[in-house]
């Protein structure tokens, strides 16, 4: 299961590093589809940053942290980092939805990675609390 982790850490890695690019874009935004599909207004609004920091950038490295917690299988800690980023990556779907009313495809690829970390992640936890040695009692 370690390796599918690292696989959507990557697939994540990716689809954030193209958002980001998006953002210090001069120019037309080559995902700009229609008047409801444009990563460029999307990465470049005020909700594209969290002070100095491209939303982006922070995706790069949530990513990144569950890529390693997934690789050397910390499946508890795993389980925390990827309820964060899907609680993040709503909130950001609902800027999209609800103030911006503009769709960025990356964000949305982004949130299909998350979304599938975070329920495989629920599964690797459980799994791992299952097939944990039962502590033997002083006697």
């Amino acid at each position: 299961m370690r390796y599918i982790f690292i696989l959507l850490a990557l697939f994540g890695i990716v689809v954030s590093s193209l958002a980001l690019r998006e953002h210090y874009r001069e120019g037309t935004s080559p995902c700009s589809i229609n008047d409801k599909w444009d990563c460029g207004i999307v990465n470049k609004s005020p909700y594209a940053m969290i002070g100095p920091i491209p939303v982006a950038a922070i995706g790069i490295a949530g990513y990144l942290l569950i890529g390693v917690l997934g690789a050397i299988r910390r499946y508890g800690l795993l389980l925390f980092a990827t309820l964060i980023g899907l609680g993040f990556s709503f909130y950001l779907t609902r800027i999209e939805a609800k103030v911006l009313g503009v769709w960025c495809i990356y964000c949305v690829m982004s949130l299909a990675a998350i979304s599938l970390t975070t329920l495989l992640s629920v599964a690797a936890a459980i799994l791992a609390g299952v097939h944990q040695k039962p502590k033997s009692s002083p006697v």
